[in-house]
Parts: C-alpha cells; sequence; structure tokens
C-alpha cells in the first residue's frame, strides 16, 4: 500500500512539473505563455519591476536556454574522452554563472532565488540588464546590446570585447531578430 502511495505522488508530480523541457513551439511567444502561463506571471512581474519588454527576456532566454529550465554548459573533455568538468558555471533559464547569481542574491535579498526557476531566473535578468544600463548606458529595449552586455559581462562590453568575436555579433543580430518576432507577435496575443 505504502508503494502505491508513493507511485501515486510521484506520477501526480510529474503531471504537474514540466521536468525541464522546453514549451512546444518556441518560435511563437503567444503560443509560448499561453502553454506557460508561469511564464507570463514572471515577465509581467519583471516588466512592472524592472522595466525590461517581455520580447527582451524571451529573445535572451531562448538564446541562453531554449526555455529550458535545467539547462547547463557542454563537458569539457581532456584528450578528446576524458571528461574535465563543464565549460562553465552557467546553468538553468537565464545561463547565470555561480559569482553573478551569487551577487543578484546578495544585492536583491532573494537568497531562495533558483536559476531553474522561471520568476527567479527573469528577475535575475531584469536585475542583470538595469546594471547594464546603469553601467553601459544601454537601453532596456536594445535587445542586440544587451545581449552583447549579458554575453561578456560588463566589462568585458565596455573593453568592446565583441568585436574580437565576429560570431557573437552574428549571434546578437539573431537575438534582436526574434525579440522583434516576439514583439509583434506579442502584440496580437490576447
Amino acid at each position: 500500500m505504502a508503494r502505491y502511495i508513493i507511485f501515486l505522488v510521484l506520477a501526480l508530480a510529474a503531471c504537474g512539473s514540466s521536468g525541464g523541457r522546453p514549451p512546444s513551439n518556441l518560435d511563437n511567444a503567444c503560443e509560448i505563455l499561453e502553454e506557460r502561463r508561469e511564464y507570463r506571471q514572471a515577465f509581467s512581474a519583471v516588466e512592472r519591476k524592472w522595466n525590461v519588454p517581455t520580447h527582451v527576456l524571451m529573445a535572451v532566454i531562448y538564446q541562453e536556454s531554449k526555455f529550458i529550465s535545467n539547462a547547463r554548459t557542454p563537458y569539457r573533455f581532456a584528450l578528446g574522452v576524458i571528461p574535465v568538468g563543464r565549460q562553465s558555471s552557467a546553468f538553468g533559464y537565464s545561463q547565470a554563472l555561480d559569482g553573478t547569481w551569487d551577487d543578484y542574491k546578495r544585492e536583491t535579498g532573494q537568497r531562495r532565488a533558483k536559476r531553474h526557476r522561471i520568476k527567479d531566473a527573469s528577475d535575475f535578468m531584469g536585475w542583470y540588464m538595469n546594471k547594464t544600463l546603469q553601467r553601459n548606458g544601454i537601453a532596456l529595449d536594445d535587445t542586440r546590446n544587451q545581449y552583447l552586455a549579458y554575453h561578456e559581462g560588463h566589462t568585458g562590453y565596455a573593453r568592446r570585447s565583441y568585436l574580437q568575436k565576429p560570431w557573437l555579433i552574428r549571434v546578437a543580430d539573431t537575438v534582436n531578430e526574434r525579440a522583434n518576432l516576439y514583439e509583434k507577435q506579442l502584440q496580437s496575443c490576447s
């Protein structure tokens, strides 16, 4: 009987969780928000608190994690076969690094924040993008440059390190295009 109850509880918990899986159609902002109502609540909270537009958040989250809550960077390998750890400590929707995440928790008082929770990850991104506005003067709706600063860090962006990375500039342009797509789609959502 106890095994049956445990099985039932685990089965019900699995039904209520996306298990790290992304929404089914990542090319449609309206469908993403319809499928994951907690995203809409989280993004609306960030707009109110940090003034970061939803389409900017969504485009950066798409690029960083493809909306996979427990996304991690790939492993590095020695001699091509021996795993020696991950490429970085980036984790979750926002791919926040350990140190930056700790700064966020300390500065905002969000001691229990988790990178795999959309509410916390999007709040982190709002906080970080506001730091970018303060330190680098990048408008909150400037997706391309916000993304470059998000990827390179505030100091790296100020040093213009991205100019040595043509691939990153192409990625930032793609993130900006996705943000424009999401913005148009969001205007027609109910």
